[in-house]
């Protein structure tokens, strides 16, 4: 082999090519990484983790001694629709196909807590997963499953102590015992705080609810997963992969503080936890940080002394990124999932689902979970990437890239800690506030063009085809749930559901004895999953989070925009005529806590010169009408992301039209269909922005709005 020519030997040959100093193809990624364009032996030389071999502790190379060379990733695809008859076929199809594991997808509805017929839901029940209100819903939804060889995950934070509950009943209807159950129950709380925001009770009680959890299942479950760890859904809220990698590490740290606190063993727990990243388009960055999770992992559970190896060892389940899925062009979507799949399987996942490339635009059809779930088994049996334990090792490129990850994001674990770690760090606002700022700044790169997507803002189609999307009949779906519910008040047996229910408060108020363990005496009397939420929010009361909205981020970026310039010209020559600024409600309807779209348009829109008021999470139709009104808005732009629009929309401009507000302006954006559109317009809205909408744009429509609603004034 001949000798490597030294770099400045490159340095002058890149220059010839370039006619320019190569430095110049240096990229500064999102996380601050400078990212150069030639990488060599000189950038790992004193990398420490450089030495470690898979399976052994710093576990950079993954947590088994043979990975996928021994036992390929398991393909765990997250879904669930309308009822549970029919998540139940459609998760038997897919396990026939192929499919190792289930994944279960909940609504909204369940996912706060609230029982089918409670009147907030009306618009969120069936959509985005399946609505569960009770035992008898569990068990239809695994009917002919067998769960003794089935892993189960769930998708559950919120009402995580009834779901739990209802699943070991079901299982030991269908004759499994609790400790034969295998899968994992997400149960990470504090992430919800931060990002996703389907939370039900305060910061101390919901960590009471995982720390009880963790109790019950290190005794009763031992092949169960008492938590999952999340990361994907703040990356799906704007966080840079710095702040995914810290924020997630830093809450592993903390729901273990809590379990120790609890009385446990580090090693009767920490085997069964688990961790979740979204896997987003920076292909190698994506596979580093899995490598850096697993070595900041193990130095974290250092300070904890366990004897086991196992319990340092991070094992996690991935995710396609949601938010790379385009409408536009959304062919494209799929070939976006195959890159991100087969990163994952470079940075050595244990389990992963693929997104279907429709999820931009509604629910996945049956079609297009197939294609996902393909992907996968393309990987696996003709890539030849199963063959070989962490093919990347050695990488320059990549080891640099985790051991800068590892560095940027251990520094903000510090940061953390010295604000008295997570919980304390969530109530100061950083975690939220730093991934808001993100999120807005992606967003101004995207819109200036900086941050290219294909089919979205360069090489466009001059006219998009329509694609086949799944619709849920939201009224069918309730008016079943409500009818099955009724069923099962009538022929329950009302002294074993109130004495279980009377347990459970005094579990939840006095601290004495375990919540899941009391819930599941309930479930087992067929309490449903809204009077066992209802039970527990009676001792520890509602959580409500106060809308916050970051500024001076999307103005400060776009200020040599000419676009955004000239919009700001606009704007500030109306408010001269007028005496006063644009002012727009930027709301959330049902249970969505999706609120990324929301909060980057509020921002924008504020830093353009609007008058923005930032509605709070989770209102019906009525009360957003009423604090339109009382706060005179010209405009509620709706944010919707849950496929409830057919039901909530016209029941806004109901409710304001109703109210003596016809005259406020009602537009929304999110994930809606282009077929739906003509069905909005037709019941008063005045313009809908679909997915990967410009934001100077969708601003710009606003302003024509308010323009022409003053001249007919």
């Amino acid at each position: 082999m001949a000798d490597r020519k030294p770099i400045c030997d490159w340095e002058k040959l890149a220059e010839r090519e370039l006619k320019a100093a190569p430095d110049t193809l240096t990229w500064q990624t999102p996380e601050g990484i400078d990212v150069k364009p030639l990488y060599t032996e000189v950038d790992t030389a004193d990398l420490s983790h450089l030495g470690s071999l898979p399976g052994i502790s710093p576990f950079t190379r993954g947590p088994r001694a043979t990975m996928y060379a021994g036992r390929p990733w398991t393909i765990r695809q997250y879904a669930g629709f309308s009822t549970a008859e029919e998540s139940n076929a459609f998760y038997r199809k897919a396990l026939a196909a192929g499919q190792k594991g289930l994944s279960v997808a909940f609504d909204l509805a369940t996912h706060r807590g609230y029982d089918s017929d409670h009147p907030r839901v009306t618009g969120d029940v069936g959509k985005a997963g399946v609505a569960i209100d009770s035992v008898e819903d569990m068990k239809i939804l695994f009917n002919r499953i067998p769960l003794e060889e089935m892993s189960v995950s769930m998708t559950m934070n919120g009402a995580v102590i009834p779901i739990l509950a209802n699943f070991i009943v079901a299982g030991e209807e269908q004759g499994v015992s609790r400790a034969e159950l295998s899968g994992t129950i997400q149960n990470d709380i504090l992430k919800e705080f931060m990002v996703r925001n389907t939370y039900i009770y305060p910061p101390e009680a919901s960590m009471r609810i995982v720390a009880d959890i963790i109790e019950y299942t290190s005794k009763e479950m031992p092949k169960f997963n008492s938590i999952s760890i999340s990361g994907y859904h703040m990356q799906e809220a704007g966080a840079t992969l710095v702040q995914e990698l810290a924020f997630t590490i830093a809450d592993g740290r903390e729901y273990v503080r809590a379990a120790i606190a609890k009385g446990l063993d580090v090693d009767d727990f920490a085997g069964r936890l688990s961790f979740f990243f979204a896997i987003g388009m920076n292909f190698f960055m994506e596979a580093a940080k899995l490598r850096a999770a697993r070595l900041l992992w193990s130095r974290i559970m250092e300070e904890f002394q366990p004897k086991k190896a196992s319990s340092s060892m991070l094992r996690t389940h991935c995710q396609t990124s949601g938010v790379s899925l385009q409408e536009q062009d959304p062919y494209n979507n799929i070939i976006r999932t195959a890159y991100e799949a087969l990163s994952a399987a470079l940075g050595g996942t244990q389990s992963l689902h693929t997104n279907s490339f429709d999820e931009a635009i509604a629910l996945p059809t049956e079609f297009s979970a197939r294609i996902a779930r393909n992907t996968q088994l393309i990987l696996q049996h003709e890539t030849g990437v199963t063959k070989v334990v962490d093919p990347l090792a050695g990488s320059y490129y990549v080891e640099s890239l985790t051991a800068e990850l590892a560095e940027k994001a251990w520094a903000l674990i510090e940061e953390v800690e010295t604000l008295g770690g997570m919980t304390k760090a969530i109530d100061t606002g950083l975690p939220k506030r730093l991934i808001e700022e993100a999120a807005t700044r992606k967003q101004a790169a995207i819109d200036r063009g900086e941050e290219v997507i294909v089919g979205v803002n360069k090489y466009r189609l001059p006219e998009e085809a329509d694609i086949d999307t799944l619709e849920i009949d939201n009224r069918a779906v309730r008016d079943g749930q409500v009818k099955r519910l009724e069923k099962i008040r009538q022929l329950r047996d009302p002294k074993k559901w109130a004495d279980a229910l009377e347990t459970l408060k005094q579990v939840t108020r006095t601290g004495q004895g375990n919540l899941l363990a009391a819930a599941v005496e309930a479930a087992r009397a067929r309490a449903s999953v809204g009077e066992i939420s209802d039970t527990m929010r009676e001792a520890f009361g509602d959580h409500s989070a106060i809308p916050e909205v970051v500024g001076d981020i999307y103005g400060p970026a776009s200020e040599n925009d000419p676009e955004y310039q000239t919009l700001k010209t606009r704007l500030s020559d109306q408010i001269s005529k007028s005496g006063r600024k644009p002012k727009i409600l930027v709301a959330k309807l049902g249970q969505d806590g999706h609120d990324r779209g929301a909060k980057v348009i509020a921002s924008a829109f504020g830093d353009i010169g609007f008058d923005v008021i930032a509605g709070p999470l989770f209102q019906t139709p009525d009360e957003a009408a009423d604090l339109a009104m009382s706060e005179r808005v010209d405009v509620v732009g709706v944010s919707s992301l849950a496929a409830g629009h057919k039901t909530l929309m016209p029941e806004l401009v109901a409710r304001l039209k109703a109210k003596g507000a016809d005259h406020v302006i009602v537009v929304c954006g999110g994930v809606i269909p282009r077929k739906d559109y003509d069905f909005l317009y037709e019941h008063g809205v005045a313009a809908v922005f679909g997915p990967g909408t410009n934001v100077i744009s969708a601003a710009r429509t606003v302003l024509d709005l308010t323009e022409g609603k003053r001249r007919n004034e």
